[in-house]
């Protein structure tokens, strides 16, 4: 029966084998993270937790911590009664994730941060009016596609846009091999076409700028009003209504994670490939295997551009993209090289490559 209502809360047969292993512990799934202080979802029902003192000696980088989403085992829950009963119990071991979208946290700390874990299905929402950014959904899809979770471009607040049919088209383009939808908090359109995704168990993480109603999507689709929501401002720019991410179940059995609007999206993985399968198409057929998409003969990419099959904006943007995540992780002497390599090209050209580092040193 345990089995039954854990598979409900998201587990599947590698996580439930896994747990399996440590019989003296209890499986649970993060709702909620307020700093050190976390509540957890079990069969049993909801209990706030800290960590144990052991885990948090053996965890090191911030991105290892337990977020919401994640899997793992507590302390068994003493009876309600019990003159013992802790105030939070604690938790013992994070079990191996599934998915889990990341990003470099904001300002100069620049270590790895944990959006959502465990995901099925991550809903990238952009509202149709000022917020709607191609530039901003591509970036998201670069990291979605990486995540392990499956990418749903959402453009919200279709009832405000005379334009839907145009701006679900551009997407498309944008979002090749992704399922786009067009939704209105207003009339409900659009929510049908989420379902497949939400089956019970299922988890779908949603991400967004502020405003572009993640909670207000909740909402609709949970039938009643579940999280608190605030009126878009005058300019269209969101008001921050969640302050911090958390597990939300609906009557259905599916699972969703409501994030805090994200003002930027630093990377710290990605895949091009997939987030622009149609470039990596293109590029496969030009006539030299290491083509820059510069000046070389027989560019099918440049090609593409110059009849109008591929926008030059798609292609500045997957260029900064690629080049952003080939810099990840590098130190000073790494991203130098790998700097020069992608003026330069491969070791034909070292020679201009050389030159070009003594011309850099002379001015030093």
């Amino acid at each position: 029966m345990q089995n039954k209502e854990l598979v409900s809360l998201g587990f599947d047969e590698a996580t439930l084998s896994e747990a399996a292993r440590f019989p003296q512990w209890q499986p649970a799934r993060i709702s909620e993270q307020h700093r050190d202080l976390y509540r957890v979802l079990t069969p049993d029902g909801e209990y706030p937790a800290r960590l144990s003192g052991a885990l948090a000696y053996e965890l090191r980088e911030r991105g290892d911590f337990p977020a919401v989403g994640d899997f793992v085992l507590i302390d068994p829950p003493l009876p309600p009664d019990d003159p013992g009963l802790p105030d939070a119990l604690s938790i013992r071991l994070v079990l191996p994730r599934r998915s889990v979208f990341a990003r470099k946290a904001a300002g100069r700390d620049q270590t790895r941060q944990v959006v959502a874990a465990n995901a099925d299905a991550v809903f990238l929402c952009m509202a149709l009016g000022e917020n709607y950014n191609l530039a901003r959904l591509e970036r998201f899809l670069t990291v979605a596609w990486d995540s392990g979770a499956t990418p749903v471009v959402v453009l919200t607040k279709a009832d405000l846009c005379p334009d839907v049919e145009e701006r679900v088209a551009e997407a498309q383009l944008a979002a090749p091999g992704c399922d786009v939808v067009a939704t209105s908090s207003v009339t409900t359109g659009g929510y049908d076409a989420l379902l497949p995704h939400l089956a019970c168990g299922q988890t779908a993480a949603l991400l967004g700028s502020s405003g572009v109603g993640k909670s207000t999507m909740i909402n609709g689709l949970a039938g009643k009003a579940l999280l608190a929501t605030k009126e878009t401002r005058r300019d269209e720019k969101g008001r921050h209504t969640t302050t911090s991410r958390q597990l939300i179940r609906l009557d259905s059995g599916a699972m969703m994670i409501d994030t805090p609007g994200m003002r930027e999206l630093q990377l710290d993985h990605g895949d091009v490939s997939k987030s622009f399968a149609d470039i990596e198409a293109l590029a496969k057929r030009c006539r030299f295997a290491d083509c820059r998409h510069d000046r070389e003969p027989g560019c099918a990419v440049r090609d593409a551009i110059e009849e109008g099959e591929l926008s030059a904006e798609r292609f500045e943007s997957y260029q900064k993209l690629a080049a952003e995540l080939a810099y990840v992780g590098l130190d000073s002497r790494s991203l130098e090289q790998e700097k020069i390599k992608r003026m330069f090209g491969g070791m034909g050209e070292m020679k201009q490559a050389m030159r070009y580092v003594k011309e850099k040193n002379k001015r030093r």
